[in-house]
């Protein structure tokens, strides 16, 4: 199936590692340049060289902090004078499964804000720094990478990914009408170069039985970012593998 992603250009935040790294890889097997980002120098470069060596596409690597909004401003422009265009924005930067995760006598403040910051606002000012240059085009996508705790009691920094539902749906609804699809993706336990034994063990109890790939994640993420998708819009898909044994409506 051609998806039509060929000679488009995509940033993806948080792509030196996991899951981000996992979606550059498949974008750019699909003839996507791609800008990815990162606050750490090294991986973010030695990503790039690899994944370009890999799929033969431009692999653009840029530090960048999504918690300020000037960081954001300059990805964007880096992406704008190197690729011509930003097509898809893939907002996957985030501390993997929060920062606030023990009971409520132990909760620090700070670091909830500070995931806030990053995964709620972080994500909108990617999605406020793209969406101009989306508009002049009338075509677009935005995919937010969420997380299954937004549907799950027991971890305070879930708050993050259920504000990413509210986010996604009504960035889709104010961008529909220039031709700008907005997702959002809710992994589960994901198979990743961190993952362990025991991951896999947890993982096993989901409705497939096995531990998701992050190439799999990237496999939803792409078709939502290609020409087949372009009725999708607003909706919250679980990629799971069917770790919640309820239906979503």
């Amino acid at each position: 199936m051609d998806l039509g992603l060929a000679g488009r250009a995509a940033i993806v935040t948080g792509g030196s590692r996991g899951i981000g790294r996992a979606i550059a890889r498949m974008l750019a097997s699909e003839g996507v340049d791609v800008a990815i980002c990162a606050r750490q120098r090294q991986a973010l470069e030695e990503t790039a060289k690899a994944l370009s060596e890999e799929t033969g596409r431009r692999v653009m690597p840029v530090v960048t902090d999504t918690m300020s909004s000037e960081s954001v401003s300059q990805l964007v422009d880096a992406t704008l004078r190197t690729f011509g265009r930003v097509d898809v924005l893939v907002n996957n930067a985030s501390t993997p499964g929060g920062m606030v995760r023990g009971p409520l006598a132990d909760a620090d403040d700070k670091m909830l804000l500070e995931d806030i910051d990053t995964k709620v606002v972080g994500y909108l000012r990617c999605a406020k720094a793209v969406a101009p240059c989306m508009q002049r085009q009338r075509w677009g996508r935005i995919i937010n990478i969420g997380g299954l705790s937004g549907r799950r009691s027991g971890n305070i920094s879930g708050l993050r990914n259920a504000a990413i539902v509210h986010l996604t749906k009504t960035l889709a609804d104010e961008l529909g009408a220039h031709g700008i699809t907005v997702n959002l993706v809710h992994p589960g336990l994901t198979r990743t170069e961190r993952s362990s034994a025991e991951d896999e063990r947890r993982a096993a109890t989901n409705a497939i039985r096995r531990m998701v790939d992050a190439s799999e994640i990237a496999q939803v993420v792409t078709f939502l970012a290609s020409t087949k998708a372009a009725n999708v819009t607003g909706v919250a898909i679980d990629a799971s593998g069917g770790s919640i044994p309820v239906m979503f409506q």
